[in-house]
């Protein structure tokens, strides 16, 4: 999955949890500015938070990866 693609998804997912961007990023401990770059595709989270997005948003790693 390329960074654009990911990020599609994960605004996907945000947006069916009716959460905000500034909701995501303080349940993260990251910034507004950090959730936006992924959705925007120009870049993906460390993986050290990639569990917890998937916890956020109640989805498997691989179903968030892929």
């Amino acid at each position: 999955m390329n960074d654009y693609n990911f990020g599609n998804f994960v605004c996907l997912l945000r947006e069916k949890k009716g959460l905000t961007q500034a909701d995501v990023a303080q349940q993260l401990g990251v910034t507004p500015a950090a959730v936006s770059k992924w959705e925007n595709g120009n870049g993906i989270p460390d993986t050290n938070i990639l569990p917890k997005l998937c916890e956020i948003f109640e989805e498997s790693f691989d179903g968030l990866l892929t």
